[in-house]
């Protein structure tokens, strides 16, 4: 399966509370993902083309479809697994999608697992000389639209369509930090993707593209905690993940900290890798670059 992994990034660990970006696809593919754990995290899952089947140990069972946003929040442990619906073509389905997740608070850490699908999300209009922008709030506020999606506060997530020559400002939080990916960049022409980053300040984003595009806004107030990431798991230290790992292999912890997933045999389950024979150490924000008013630098 394609995957391009955007976050953490070597220059940009994290945006905000987003702490891990993957693009997956665009590609035909069958996709099963046996179940598997996640702590101290939510989970989000933003279908562009393709139909995704959730299930996880909260008892949820649903199908997420282009323009409906999964969000599964981890806590003190949850696990779950995803499967790519057929096409009924013949051919195996063309899936294309964003999944990230985001580090929760230090005082939600151990909150009960649940689960929330949002099928009904805002859209800020932005008008232009020549083009318009047109967003979908995934979380938190943009522009004055404000998303259904449970999260806490000091975070956004927008799915912006620019339109050919759209040239606009968007209003944003100038306590956040942002970044923003082509989803749509091949890199034909030399386009290469990148991961554009805005340091906080701002009281507006410029966005403007020639051939018109489709791009991933996040922002978030810098995160100061810190943060152990090991696999699927989020911890503060190394004994947090450690522990985690632990009670995951071991069937019986495995069953009482992450629950069943309903429609999977025990068998049915990804390990864990080992870990690596160092003690992990937090990932803390790195000093980021000072640049101008305009553009933003770009991380490939």
């Amino acid at each position: 399966m394609s995957v391009q992994r955007w976050l953490p990034h070597r220059e940009v660990p994290t945006v905000g509370a987003w702490c891990f970006l993957d693009r997956i696809g665009p590609q035909r593919v069958d996709m099963r993902v046996q179940p598997h754990p996640h702590t101290a995290l939510q989970t989000v899952t933003w279908p562009l083309t393709g139909e995704i089947r959730h299930r996880d140990s909260v008892g949820s069972d649903v199908v997420v479809r282009p323009g409906e946003l999964n969000l599964m929040t981890a806590g003190r442990g949850v696990s779950h697994s995803e499967l790519s619906l057929p096409a009924g073509s013949g051919q195996p389905p063309l899936l294309s999608a964003v999944q990230l997740w985001v580090v929760l608070p230090r005082e939600q850490d151990g909150c009960p697992p649940r689960f929330e699908q949002q099928r009904e999300l805002p859209v800020l209009e932005v008008g232009g000389a020549r083009g318009g922008v047109r967003a979908t709030v995934l979380v938190g506020s943009l522009g004055g639209a404000t998303s259904p999606a449970g999260v806490a506060p000091g975070l956004v997530g927008a799915d912006v369509v620019l339109d050919a020559g759209a040239d606009v400002e968007v209003e944003v939080d100038p306590t956040h930090e942002h970044a923003l990916l082509t989803l749509d960049e091949d890199g034909a022409g030399g386009a290469a993707p990148a991961l554009r980053h805005w340091a906080p300040g701002r009281t507006s984003l410029r966005l403007r593209h020639a051939d018109g595009a489709r791009q991933l806004l996040l922002g978030g107030v810098p995160t100061t905690d810190d943060l152990v990431m090991f696999w699927n798991f989020i911890g503060r230290t190394h004994e947090d993940v450690a522990a985690a790992r632990a009670d995951w292999e071991d069937p019986d912890a495995a069953a009482e900290r992450f629950g069943r997933v309903p429609g999977h045999a025990a068998s049915e389950r990804i390990p864990s890798p080992p870990l690596p024979p160092v003690r992990l150490t937090p990932r803390r924000p790195r000093p980021r670059r000072v640049v101008e008013p305009g553009e933003a630098p770009a991380f490939s």
